[in-house]
């Protein structure tokens, strides 16, 4: 595990300096199981630094978990098409973007939505998280308004969007999007199916 504390600490930077270290942190460890007097440690700061901007560990992986929804949200928003050709097209690219991010952040996605962390504080409510719940939602009442997309209960639309990114994102994580179960492409199939059932067959 590589040393953090040399980095260059200047006064009115410990918050940004003990982020920055859980966020490494988590990355190498592959989970939170981290303590605060290690990331001060690890951060060159004293022990009780941590606490002057987090109450506790809680506390400090709430906010861990929302700059993931701020990257991922960029990310989301960087891969959206400034010209889509077809509804496919978009969220195709959304899609590739969602489950790059996952899959490049294994252990800080998990921390997004873990059901322990997530439930104490309700971060899923947090208009971060909800940012990029927005995303899908945009890109659906954009759809349903020029009529490429049936008119359903958006709500449960952006939630069958996102069950589907999600789980894909969760098993290619786990190493489970095996070509012999599921094909060599297994996230284009699934969005053409979840495509053909949102698009309005009238238009």
């Amino acid at each position: 595990m590589s040393d953090t504390s040399n980095r260059p600490y200047h006064h009115g930077d410990l918050r940004r300096a003990v982020l920055e270290t859980a966020l490494d942190m988590l990355r190498e460890e592959k989970g939170w199981q981290f303590t605060l007097r290690e990331v001060a440690r690890r951060a060159g700061v004293s022990h009780a630094a941590p606490y002057k901007h987090f109450p506790d560990k809680a506390a400090l992986l709430v906010e861990l978990a929302m700059i993931g929804f701020d990257r991922l949200r960029e990310s989301l928003s960087a891969a959206k098409p400034d010209a889509p050709k077809t509804l496919r097209d978009e969220f195709t690219s959304i899609a590739h973007a969602y489950v790059a991010f996952g899959t490049s952040n294994p252990a800080l996605y998990r921390l997004m939505f873990s059901a322990e962390e997530g439930k104490a504080v309700g971060m899923h409510l947090n208009e971060r998280a909800l940012a990029v719940f927005d995303v899908v939602l945009e890109i659906l009442r954009c759809g349903q308004a020029t009529g490429s997309i049936r008119k359903r209960p958006i709500e449960g639309q952006a939630a069958a969007c996102w069950g589907l990114v999600h789980g894909m994102t969760m098993l290619a994580i786990d190493g489970l999007l095996v070509p012999e179960k599921v094909g060599l492409t297994p996230l284009d199939a699934a969005l053409n199916a979840l495509v053909e059932g949102l698009e309005n067959p009238t238009t």
